[in-house]
Order: C-alpha cells, then sequence, then structure tokens
C-alpha cells in the first residue's frame, strides 16, 4: 500500500511540474528511492501521453565512480548521458538515499572534475537551458534525522512544503518581478554582512513549482562586477557529503577575494573549480511560507520564507549575468528575527525587513498570505 499524497504529488510533478504533453519522452532519474513512487511517476506519464524512461541511481554506486575515475571516464559518462539528455523533452530527478553523507569522503579533486566535465555539460548546458525539468528530493528516514524531526513528522511536513498552492503564488510574486526589473542597486545589512550590488537589466523569474518541489522564491542575478562587500550564511549548507557552517564571503568588484568557514580549505577549493565560481549566478528570495528553519537539504533550504541565497557560481539562461562555473552554490541567509534580522533595499527604499516585505505592493508575499 502507498501514500495516496504520493499519487497526486507524481501527477503534479506530471502534469504541472514539467507540463507533459502527448508524445513527450520524459527521462526520469531515480535516487536511492523506494520502486512504488517511480512506477507512480511512470504512471503520470503514461496517462499524460508521455514515453518514460528511467534510470535508477545508487548514490553508493556513484561514489564508486567518481572516486576511482578520471578525466577521461568523466568525458566518456557526459558523452552518452548527454545523448539521452538531448533526446527527451522533460528531467525529472528524484533524489534519496538512507545516507546523506555519502560523497564526504570523495576527493575534492574528483569531485570538480565530475562537476566540470560531466555535471555541467550534461545538466547545466544541456538539461537547464534546453529542456522542461524538475528536481525533487523523497521523504527518507535519512533526511527526517538529518532534520532533526520523527520519520512520520518530516513527511507530514514535506508534502504540506510540497502541496503548497503555487498558482495562486504564481499570481503574488509578479509585483516583486516588476520591482526587480525597475531595480537598479541592492543593498542587502544583516548581521556581519553589508553588501551592494547591481541588478539592472538582468530581470527576474518566479519559481512556482515548475523547477523543483518544494518551490517558492524569485530570483535574478547581481550584475557580474558590480559586486562589493561581504555577506555572512547562517544557515549551514551540505555539499558533497560536507556540512559547511558560518561560510564568509568578502567581494571585491564582483569576485570572491576572502572566504571562511569551518573547512575554509575546502570551501576555497570549491571556489577555485574554476574562474567564474568566485563570481556570482544568482541572487534570490525565498517564499515559502511553510518552511522556517534550516534541515540542511538545500532544495528545502533556498526557500525558507525570510530568507535569501546569494549564490556563487552559474547563471541561470532566464537571468544571465554572463557569469558561467561548473559550480552553483546556493548560500542561504535567513533573515527573521529568530536568526538576526536583516534588511533589503532598493534603490534607496526598504523593501523587506526581518523578512517581512514592508511595500504595500508585496503584502501578498509575507507568509500568513501565501498559505
Amino acid at each position: 500500500m502507498y501514500d495516496i499524497r504520493l499519487k497526486k504529488l507524481a501527477e503534479n510533478i506530471v502534469n504541472y511540474g514539467v507540463r507533459c504533453q502527448k508524445g513527450e519522452k520524459v527521462l526520469v532519474e531515480a535516487i536511492g528511492i523506494d520502486y512504488q513512487f517511480v512506477n507512480l511517476v511512470i504512471d503520470a506519464v503514461y496517462d499524460a501521453g508521455g514515453i518514460p524512461f528511467i534510470r535508477i541511481l545508487d548514490r553508493r554506486v556513484l561514489r564508486e565512480l567518481i572516486n576511482n575515475g578520471n578525466d577521461e571516464a568523466f568525458k566518456f559518462f557526459a558523452k552518452h548521458v548527454g545523448d539521452l539528455m538531448q533526446d527527451v523533452d522533460c528531467y525529472i530527478a528524484i533524489g534519496g538515499g538512507d545516507n546523506t553523507l555519502e560523497m564526504s569522503d570523495v576527493e575534492n579533486e574528483k569531485m570538480q572534475a565530475y562537476s566540470r566535465l560531466f555535471s555541467k555539460p550534461v545538466h547545466s548546458d544541456i538539461r537547464v537551458k534546453q529542456k522542461k525539468w524538475l528536481v525533487m528530493r523523497y521523504p527518507t528516514g535519512a533526511m527526517a534525522q538529518q532534520a532533526g524531526m520523527s520519520t512520520e513528522a518530516f513527511e507530514n511536513y514535506f508534502f504540506e512544503v510540497c502541496g503548497l498552492d503555487y498558482q495562486k503564488m504564481e499570481k503574488q510574486v509578479k509585483p516583486l518581478m516588476e520591482l526587480i526589473n525597475r531595480t537598479d542597486k541592492v543593498h542587502i545589512k544583516a548581521k556581519d554582512t553589508d553588501l551592494t550590488f547591481s541588478v539592472k537589466g538582468i530581470g527576474s523569474v518566479a519559481c512556482v513549482g515548475h523547477r523543483n518541489l518544494p518551490d517558492g522564491e524569485v530570483y535574478t542575478a547581481p550584475v557580474k562586477n558590480s559586486v562589493n562587500g561581504y555577506i555572512t550564511y547562517n544557515a549551514p549548507s551540505l555539499r558533497n557529503g560536507v556540512k559547511f557552517e558560518n561560510v564568509r564571503l568578502e567581494f571585491v568588484d564582483g569576485k570572491i577575494v576572502k572566504a571562511t568557514s569551518n573547512y575554509t580549505d575546502l570551501c576555497n577549493k570549491i571556489f577555485d573549480t574554476d574562474e567564474g565560481a568566485r563570481y556570482v549566478g544568482e541572487f534570490s528570495f525565498g517564499l515559502n511560507p511553510y518552511i522556517h528553519t534550516p534541515s540542511g537539504e538545500t532544495l528545502f533550504d533556498e526557500k525558507i520564507s525570510g530568507s535569501i541565497h546569494f549564490t556563487p557560481g552559474d547563471s541561470y539562461t532566464l537571468a544571465d549575468n554572463g557569469n558561467h562555473s561548473a559550480v552553483h552554490w546556493d548560500l542561504v541567509q535567513i533573515q527573521t528575527p529568530e536568526y538576526g534580522g536583516g534588511e533589503i533595499w532598493f534603490d534607496d527604499v526598504l523593501v523587506r525587513k526581518d523578512g517581512r516585505f514592508v511595500l504595500e505592493e508585496l503584502f501578498g508575499l509575507n507568509p500568513e498570505n501565501l498559505k
């Protein structure tokens, strides 16, 4: 017996998330999850008239491939998976697994090479820029443990945050998008944070259930060389199996000139992956009214209501600032009072204070109005 909520979720992913149409080919990558949900997604694709193709992956196997691989192997993987990605119309990734730290002992140099030679050409250059796609996390005991919750409590939480009325959100984000589109200068002030940059001419994009589950954000990107000042992120970030905390970045003319964290050396190795890794590709407002505290899972944490993420690395095609990299590291700062507060100013006008929008035109994005 499966949870009836999973059937509804599978249907939403296929019909609303990637908007599968009759005759479209859909690649589904399932990583460390139960077969039952994969079957529900298959059924939903067939019901929509699409053609599903499944890749079943295991992080323990992926760890072995990366740890013992080399540039030639990663290029070989990229060629064949890239050919498959080119041949489909939609891509759905469902991530799970029973160990969130599975990749923690993979050599950093191997992860950098894998990101540069496999992830960037396959995912950044083909999937993100050319396909309809959705990435989600599946509720597992490991995720519940990481979030400090019982399995049942986390499952209920998962369905609540993923079941948000995204069509309602899609309407209510429009004033924020319009404001971003006519803004030049942004100033962010918070604890150990004083950052300025421009977003002039970049544009804005709403994420309302068509790319991630859970979802709920509006993003743009800074003009590449305009970022100056410093920012400290107060949400932990799990990357490549390593839990980074208190990441602090200093910028001069767009470039990270100093980076510290609880793993300063490793942090800097990530930013040295390529030239673009020390520039920022995304600035985003987190808006999901059901997410309030970090769980260590980026797809959840970057949507925390009252948060921002300011992302070193690759920019997205729809808000392209010209920065490109194998890295896209969504680092999160929460600005609600419980996390020290903060202010965001657009062209010398206060837009959000302590995680709440203060302009009347944006009141609809405060959490009580999005539920």
